[in-house]
């Protein structure tokens, strides 16, 4: 039998997928933005009236509104793997071609691919069959990310604040990515998962999981910090010194999943996620480039402006969350600069998607949990979170960009 609190926590989880994903689809038959979207540099060129004419993926019927740009990556590597003939491609100083899905990492589309298999049965297309294995995959993440972290900040805010602070996340503008086909919603199902476990002193299942969020986005690699910080909490109060030593190689299990991943897959990503998206670890000459060009911009044009105030809110929030609970959940906190900070370093990707990339740091939603104790704030953050989150999930479900 659960919990009272946790099965409150399913319902509202429930009442979001359905709310939300309902939203989006009434959203798109009942009116549509302007075309092109100019918010970016280069959002013009690819939302045009015929700009998915060279994006099958992204064109199939069963839940359209629920995909949008990365997620035609994640289709493809989970039908055809990533050697996909129909994806596009860049070609190297060689001339060798590699798909742009290669810079995508491999467990949600391997996921994808099995949970797809019912839902062909069920006679759906191949696109579609992955649309709903992507969806429920999100959704499923989602869950047990909220649960994670209602069982993390328990003992601190009681079932009420544990509650609150799991909603913060649900209603969070970008939160639209933990329902659509995006890697968001089983990433933090599985790194807050891993974190929670941690602080349980259950270090083999959290590295186990962490093992396969750093198979899902790269920054997955940063748990190594926190389950450091859990094994030496262990080893403090350990009975049997010796055992906990032989626990200690499970800490480095993230890292050797990163470089199984890079010996694998690492020359194709390189290319295409430097050659093609313009990214690569610690950019920082090139980041300063991208938010001087954005930002010189955004004066000029107020749907960059947007995009840019959304972007440096978010980060502000989060950043300011960080030494707000260092003290109590030190490794929550450093995990989450590092996972924010390999983004923000990027190149591009930082002045884009800035927004979307603070849905995985815990103390976010921690900082905001304690905030909504206060009835003003709770309200008044509540109504524009909801607001800020229609505007971009109505945004997404045409190909717009959001984040």
């Amino acid at each position: 039998m659960l919990a009272r609190p946790i099965r409150s926590l399913i319902l509202i989880w429930l009442a979001w997928s359905i709310i939300l994903i309902g939203y989006i689809h009434i959203a798109s038959m009942r009116y549509a933005p302007s075309r092109p979207d100019d918010s970016l540099v280069w959002t013009a060129g690819e939302t045009g009236r015929r700009s998915l004419a060279n994006k099958p993926y992204l064109l199939d019927s069963f839940l359209n509104p629920l995909v949008a740009w990365d997620s035609e990556y994640y289709l493809s590597v989970s039908i055809a793997g990533y050697d996909d003939p129909t994806m596009r491609t860049f070609a190297d100083d060689d001339g060798t071609e590699y798909a742009l899905s290669y810079a995508f990492f491999p467990f949600y589309p391997a996921l994808m691919s099995v949970v797809r298999l019912p839902f062909v049965a069920l006679g759906l297309t191949p696109i579609g069959a992955s649309t709903a294995a992507g969806v429920l995959i999100s959704l499923l993440g989602t869950l047990a990310g909220l649960i994670a972290l209602y069982d993390i900040v328990r003992a601190e805010l009681g079932d009420d604040g544990a509650i609150r602070t799991a909603f913060m996340l649900l209603i969070f503008p970008t939160s639209l990515f933990l329902a659509v086909v995006y890697t968001e919603g089983l990433f933090i199902g599985l790194a807050f998962s891993s974190l929670a476990l941690m602080r349980r002193k259950q270090l083999l299942v959290a590295a186990i999981l962490a093992v396969l969020a750093t198979w899902t986005r790269a920054v997955g690699g940063a748990l190594i910090v926190p389950l450091l910080f859990a094994w030496f909490a262990s080893y403090r109060t350990a009975d049997n010194k010796g055992g906990a030593l032989l626990r200690l190689p499970l800490v480095a299990l993230p890292a050797l999943a990163y470089l199984v991943w890079r010996a694998i897959y690492g020359v194709p990503f390189e290319i295409v996620e430097v050659g093609f998206f313009g990214n690569s670890v610690l950019a920082l000459s090139r980041t300063v480039d991208a938010w001087t060009q954005i930002l010189e911009r955004a004066r000029a044009n107020p749907q960059t402006a947007v995009v840019v105030a959304m972007n440096i809110g978010g980060v502000a929030l989060a950043l300011l969350s960080i030494p707000l609970a260092l003290r109590r959940y030190p490794g929550l906190a450093l995990f989450g600069l590092i996972a924010l900070a390999i983004p923000l370093t990027g190149g591009w990707t930082g002045t884009q998607s800035a927004f979307r990339y603070v849905l995985v740091v815990p103390t976010l939603w921690i900082m905001l949990g304690r905030w909504s104790r206060s009835v003003v704030f709770d309200r008044a953050w509540a109504l524009l979170s909801i607001l800020l989150l229609a505007m971009l999930a109505f945004l997404f479900a045409f190909d717009f960009w959001v984040a």
